[in-house]
């Protein structure tokens, strides 16, 4: 019985965490298919997973940053998804080094190593985040210019089949899919817990003993590895190294996080939140294209999404509030 409970207990705190989002996504998509009924067809769902994989995983990539609070933010997400790409398509595809078994771990590695420089120097040296990341945004963005100044077409490789079909499935299901069974192993692990507690009141999360340093670090470790995730996502995508691609990404990711339900606060969200917001900011960019939006406006619908979602987040907060003070 009280497993039970456990679980209808957690089904409700993510429904109302994501509620706002997941309800847009459902609305987006049902307008969608009614003007382009194109994407019902299962032969348009690979591609159009493909184009989604890359938004999704950078949305996912900025979830630990603002989980773990202190005004925690990354958004250096972007352009290192594009520097690992690059690294990939202009490094080790051309001297026989592209193997999976050899390319994944390294692309993993750099994304993991710069999330964890972040961390260090905004945990650990007490750097605002804003300016930590926005820091190394524009080194990483200066050497993929460097490395690649024009777009570089990527040799026949294997991450091409990540945007297509993988035998039954779509392949950019396994990209989209393994932050999230990264996550959900780390809920097993007591670093959920730390996070969590951490992004809520890092104080009384020191007080209780836990290294608030060291949690943020890896925090910002995690979504590191989750952008070279992304990396991979977007050479499928792209099949070429384009140090102008990542960048797109950024504030867009930021933008679905909040719009997910993750507060800006810290010590609330979900990866499924954050993809919902994706799919939602994603289906509507697809909605204004088809009723011929011009695409300056695209960026005002944005931001109209963020500011919904960030205020049906805060009210949601403030009602919990409410009912925690009168049942106190």
């Amino acid at each position: 019985m009280g497993s039970v409970e456990t679980i209808r207990s957690q089904l409700q705190i993510w429904f109302r965490s994501s509620v706002f989002a997941v309800l847009l996504t459902v609305f987006l998509l049902l307008i969608t298919a009614f003007l382009n009924p194109w994407i019902l067809a299962p032969a348009s769902w690979a591609i159009l997973l493909g184009t989604f994989a890359p938004f999704a995983i950078a949305a996912m990539a900025s979830t630990p940053a603002i989980v773990s609070g202190g005004g925690g933010i990354d958004i250096s997400i972007g352009p290192l998804m594009a520097l690992i790409g690059i690294v990939f398509v202009k490094v080790l595809l051309p001297n026989g080094l592209g193997a999976p078994w050899f390319s994944i771990p390294i692309m993993l590695a750099m994304g993991t190593a710069v999330g964890m420089f972040n961390g260090i120097v905004i945990a650990q040296f007490r750097y605002p985040p804003v300016i930590t990341t926005m820091s190394v945004n524009f080194v990483l963005t200066g050497i993929s210019l460097a490395v690649a100044p024009i777009p570089i077409a990527a040799i026949p490789n294997w991450t091409s089949q990540l945007a297509h079909w993988i035998g039954p499935i779509p392949g950019s299901l396994l990209t989209i899919g393994l932050p999230v069974l990264i996550w959900v192993g780390l809920k097993k692990t007591a670093f959920n817990r730390t996070l969590f507690a951490v992004g809520a009141d890092d104080a009384t999360a020191f007080s209780a003993g836990i290294d608030v340093v060291r949690t943020r670090i890896v925090a910002y470790g995690l979504g590191g590895l989750f952008a070279g995730i992304g990396a991979i996502a977007l050479t499928a995508l792209l099949q070429s190294a384009d140090a102008t691609q990542g960048g797109q990404y950024t504030l867009l990711a930021i933008a679905a996080v909040a719009l997910g339900g993750t507060t800006l606060n810290g010590g609330r969200g979900t990866l499924r939140g954050a993809v919902f917001g994706a799919a939602a900011i994603f289906l509507l960019q697809d909605v204004l294209t088809a009723l011929d939006v011009p695409s300056t406006w695209l960026r005002s619908a944005y931001g109209a999404a963020l500011l919904a979602g960030v205020i049906v987040g805060a009210r949601a907060i403030m009602r919990r509030s409410g009912s925690s003070e009168a049942h106190g």
